[in-house]
This record gives structure tokens, C-alpha cells and sequence, in this order.
């Protein structure tokens, strides 16, 4: 007998198959419906993400400025990027890209970013190192209609920070996701979060974006969620892939003393 609650068994087992199958860009493609905003009679949900009134921000991941980048692995700064990416595409969120001048020394923008989030508006600067002191930019956040802002970007304690403290000021919800951005050292990025709270900017993870926007395995696009958790997460991989292997052999074991009777 399983330990595990009522129908959470089944859509594990589901969400395990499709976890491991291969990635692909064309997922990205074909987004689903967002879920719509809501706060359940408990009073859940009302101090998370919602996912209907929030546009995802991602300032200056550019290549050359990833060569300095020394509190995260570049990997993982990317991964956790693109992890963003996709999130977005699959659950409706805008997405709006910015670069100082791409055509400088601190290079071009990602390109994984408008590949998984090809609807993704790029909305180019005039060399200004803080996007708010660029109008186009500025109309571009205000035209979502949005209210909650979730940054990333390179450098945190620059490209991240003068943008959320001049967005918080302007009165929106702002936070800003430490793993997708990067610092030239740990203690630039220490200083930066304790900056972010002192002015009211949230700091927060990808995974954590990943969850508050999730909120449940019951909806549709439960499957493809699941695959996003491997991206921030490895581990869980592996965790699903012992599962599917457990119940393979649990399977195969009831069949073999059924047929014996």
C-alpha cells in the first residue's frame, strides 16, 4: 500500500515519464493558457507571485559581462536564465530584454533567452547603464499593464539593482532573482541583497519563481513544470528517475505472481 496521499501517486508517475523525456525547443513554442489570479479561501497564494499581474525583466545578460561574473558558475547563471525563459513562455508571462550597447565591449545578450521566449520584446538603450533612465524602456514596463516586476540580470549590484530601486520608488512590486544574475564577487552580491531589503526589493531564486507561479501539480501544463525543476534542481532528476524505477520493478514483480497462480 503507498504512503503517499490520494492521486498523488498518479500524477507523479506521470509527471516522471515526461520529466525524463528529451527537451525540446518546440515546447517552448506552444504555450498554455495562464492560470488566473487567485487567492483560495485559506488565504493561500495571497502573499506569493501572481502570475497574471507580473513581467519578467531580464537586464544585460550579456557575454562579455558573463566573463566576471564570480559568485555563480555561468552555467548555472545561464541554466537558471533559461529556466526563466521557458517558465514564461508556457505560462503566458511578458518578458522584456535589454542591453546597454550589445555592440561594445560587454557583448551580445544570451541568445538562449529570446530562442525559449521568442515572444520576448528587446528594447535597446542609448548606452545608459540604469534601463529606467531609458524612456522606451520605462513605456515598455508600464504598456504590460503589469505591477510586479521580477528582475535578473548582469551585474546584480548594477544592471539588477538601479532598476529595482527606481521601479520600487515608481511604486511597483518588485523582485529580484539572485541565481539568474551575477556579481563580480560574493561580497558585491552580499551587499546588493541586503541593499534589496532595506529598499523593499525581494530577493528571491529561480526555483522559488518557478513555485510560486506553479502553485499546483493540478492543471495542465503540470508535465512540462515538471520538466523545469530539473533544470534549477539536477538532483530532482534523479530523485524521479529512482522513482520510475521502483514502480518499473514493483510492476514487473505483480505481474510475475499474478501469472505464477
Amino acid at each position: 500500500m503507498s504512503i503517499l496521499p490520494k492521486g498523488y501517486l498518479p500524477a507523479f508517475a506521470a509527471l516522471a515519464l515526461l520529466v525524463l523525456s528529451p527537451l525540446s525547443n518546440a515546447f517552448a513554442q506552444t504555450p498554455s493558457p495562464a492560470t488566473p489570479s487567485s487567492v483560495l479561501p485559506t488565504g493561500g497564494g495571497a502573499a506569493l507571485l501572481d502570475p497574471s499581474d507580473t513581467v519578467i525583466l531580464l537586464l544585460d545578460h550579456q557575454t562579455g559581462l558573463f566573463q566576471t561574473v564570480k559568485d555563480i558558475s555561468v552555467a548555472d547563471l545561464r541554466t537558471n536564465t533559461i529556466m526563466l525563459a521557458k517558465l514564461a513562455t508556457l505560462l503566458k508571462i511578458p518578458v522584456i530584454t535589454t542591453a546597454s550597447e550589445p555592440n561594445g565591449p560587454n557583448g551580445p545578450l544570451m541568445p538562449e533567452i529570446h530562442q525559449f521566449a521568442p515572444h520576448a520584446v528587446y528594447v535597446p538603450r542609448k548606452g545608459e547603464v540604469n534601463a529606467w533612465d531609458n524612456e522606451d524602456f520605462v513605456k515598455a514596463v508600464r504598456a504590460t499593464g503589469k505591477k510586479t516586476l521580477i528582475m535578473a540580470g548582469v551585474w546584480t549590484s548594477v544592471c539588477v539593482m538601479f532598476p529595482a530601486l527606481d521601479a520600487k520608488a515608481a511604486g511597483f512590486k518588485v523582485y529580484a532573482v539572485t541565481d539568474a544574475s551575477g556579481d563580480p564577487s560574493e561580497m558585491a552580491s552580499r551587499t546588493t541583497v541586503a541593499r534589496f531589503i532595506q529598499a523593499g526589493v525581494i530577493p528571491t531564486s529561480t526555483n522559488a519563481v518557478l513555485s510560486e507561479t506553479h502553485r499546483t501539480w493540478n492543471r495542465p501544463e503540470a508535465a512540462e513544470l515538471g520538466k523545469l525543476y530539473a533544470l534549477v534542481a539536477p538532483n530532482y532528476a534523479a530523485v524521479i528517475e529512482s522513482y520510475q524505477k521502483a514502480q518499473e520493478v514493483a510492476k514487473q514483480t505483480t505481474g510475475q505472481t499474478t501469472g505464477s497462480r
